[in-house]
């Protein structure tokens, strides 16, 4: 167990530059094995969630002091499914609330649905210069049992669009472990990603969430539980595949083109200062943790003249009952390193050593000397003179690893 006495414990600050998250509740219809906040049948909801947001996003810039902003995303529910209008007056006011860098990379995720070559113009003429399109699969039996609102014409067509707008920097999802997908249904989507020359690929498994339709249809035996052995079997073919066509895998479930890594995620993953605004939204700045209360309608009435406030705590003004947040945890040095050290290895890369001195004051092998000796001999981590990272057998037992670092931190 490390001596936490000796921890130098310097958690980035947002003077620094921060990412910059934007959550949009809203959704045309709910895919059925969504259990993100978001919401169906609420567009009348639209406009006071715009003049909402734009509220807490004058508030934060005032409060913090303008500071850099490294990377904005918009994240929901359906970014996409918002009036254009809507969303250049939101990107208006983030760089007026905010020192948005010059070269920041602004993602913005949209359905393939809500894609014409109008607002595709429009999107990208207001800032956005990245795109992260929700495909999920290129089988349309599959997408009919997801839920989703296209059919794999349709995604084409829309990633096509995208790209005859002028975007460079286009990125798709998909799923795999799907009830009822077989390896070729799965190879064909690899095929058909990788067709469509993206810059950037993100694969999931799926996870049968409780609440969600989907859970609800594999309780009843409508669906059988997803093969755990297929899956891994899947991921396996994507890594040979996206290799062997020019895509470097830099994450656990993220590839891309040399140099077109997803800027916001890796803000993510290094365990870097960020704000979240709009429901729901959960914020990593000052040294806290905290989220957002989850209801549009009660964030829309809740909001009030809290921006107009200064305190030596940023976070104070934005809490309830007059700001959105709801919720604050003060992280811990023993926190900060356990979540430095699990997201951080998710990387290819794994975790920074210089990154990793400057926040605690010491060296890997000094702060988890144990933990590391045990891991090495197994097989499951490499140490070298620039990170701390699993090795592929550590890439197929990474929560067993990730553990080491929290479990012994807790006691």
């Amino acid at each position: 167990m490390p001596n936490l006495s000796r921890i130098e414990h310097k958690p980035p600050t947002f003077d620094e530059g921060i990412g910059l998250y934007l959550h949009v509740p809203f959704c045309q219809t709910k895919c059925t094995y969504c259990d993100f906040n978001t919401y169906v049948g609420i567009e009348d909801q639209m406009s006071g969630y715009v003049e909402t947001l734009i509220r807490e996003l004058t508030g934060w810039g005032e409060i913090l002091g303008h500071p850099p902003v490294r990377s904005v995303f918009f994240g929901g529910g359906t970014p996409s499914y918002l009036p254009p209008d809507d969303l250049e007056q939101i990107h208006a006011v983030i760089r007026a609330a905010f020192a948005v860098e010059e070269e920041a990379e602004i993602t913005m995720e949209c359905n393939p649905g809500d894609v014409t070559p109008d607002r595709a113009s429009s999107w990208l003429s207001s800032g956005v210069n990245r795109n992260s399109m929700g495909i999920q699969s290129f089988d349309n039996e599959l997408l009919s049992l997801l839920g989703r609102r296209h059919t794999a014409d349709e995604a084409k067509d829309a990633f096509t669009t995208l790209r005859a707008a002028g975007f460079t920097n286009q990125s798709i999802d998909l799923i795999y472990g799907l009830p009822y997908q077989t390896a070729q249904q799965w190879s064909d989507t690899l095929e058909n990603a990788i067709g469509l020359e993206p810059e950037h690929i993100s694969l999931y498994s799926l996870q049968i969430e409780q609440g969600t339709p989907l859970a609800v249809d594999v309780q009843s035996g409508k669906y059988p539980l997803p093969d755990d052995d297929l899956a891994a079997d899947m991921y396996e073919e994507a890594q040979r595949s996206l290799g062997e066509n020019g895509f470097d895998q830099y994450e656990i479930s993220n590839w891309s083109r040399p140099g077109m890594e997803s800027r916001h995620n890796l803000i993510y993953w290094r365990n870097e200062p960020y704000l979240g605004v709009g429901p729901g939204a959960h914020s990593w700045l000052g040294g806290k943790r905290f989220s957002n209360l989850r209801s549009p309608r009660r964030y829309t009435t809740v909001v009030g003249s809290a921006y107009e406030l200064q305190t030596v705590d940023p976070v104070g003004p934005m809490t309830l009952p007059n700001g959105p947040v709801e919720q604050v945890d003060h992280t811990t040095p023993a926190v900060d390193l356990a979540e430095t050290m699990m997201m951080g290895m998710r990387l290819n890369s794994g975790v920074s050593r210089d990154r990793f001195t400057k926040r605690f004051g010491e060296s890997f092998e000094s702060t988890f000397p144990d933990e590391i000796k045990r891991l090495s001999n197994l097989g499951l981590i490499s140490v070298t003179n620039e990170s701390l990272l699993l090795s592929d057998r550590g890439r197929l037992l990474g929560n067993e690893v990730f553990a080491e670092f929290v479990c012994d931190l807790e006691e």
